[in-house]
């Protein structure tokens, strides 16, 4: 079976396009960073390297320190697809990278986007 795209894509790659959608919203690279490291369990030292050794999706998530508790109470639809039904498990960690974006950029506040628990 062939992986999908994402999986190779780098976080490097898609990290500018976060960053994009979130300030044009009036949101800041320092909440995309908080939202990496409240999912990841990452340092911000470790997100710049891999950031710059331009790591793929599924190393960073295979390598991610403490994947949050409280990311499963990360419901929602994502390009077009209901979160909770995700079956692939690096699929699903990866569209609630994508729903958090999502929620930054809406505008919510920061305590609901990472579940009550601010890093």
């Amino acid at each position: 079976m062939k992986k999908h795209r994402i999986y190779t894509m780098t976080v490097a790659s898609v990290y500018p396009l976060y960053l994009t959608k979130v300030e044009k919203k009036g949101r800041t690279k320092e909440e995309v960073d908080q939202v990496f490291r409240w999912l990841t369990g990452y340092t911000q030292e470790a997100i710049d390297q891999h950031l710059v050794a331009e790591t793929n999706f599924e190393y960073f998530f295979a390598q991610a320190p403490k994947l949050n508790a409280n990311r499963s109470l990360i419901k929602g639809v994502i390009c077009g697809v209901r979160i909770e039904e995700i079956e692939e498990p690096l699929m699903r960690e990866v569209r609630y990278l994508d729903k958090l974006i999502d929620e930054l950029a809406k505008g919510k506040k920061m305590e609901k986007i990472l579940r009550s628990s601010i890093d």
